[in-house]
């Protein structure tokens, strides 16, 4: 899962809409999530991908 890497839409809490953001996917506690930045306000941006198989 090196450097894997997740596109697609992801909330921003900051900018209260969802933005079309790329993101690294990263494993915790059992749960893959993509970690990206907002394209409008750098505000960090996360989304939970499901279990890790």
């Amino acid at each position: 899962m090196a450097d894997e890497t997740w596109t697609g839409e992801f909330y921003c809490v900051k900018c209260r809409e969802k933005r079309e953001a790329t993101g690294n996917v990263v494993e915790q506690n059992g749960r893959r999530y993509a970690k990206g930045t907002c394209p409008e306000c750098s505000t960090k941006l996360n989304r939970i991908l499901g279990k890790a198989s």
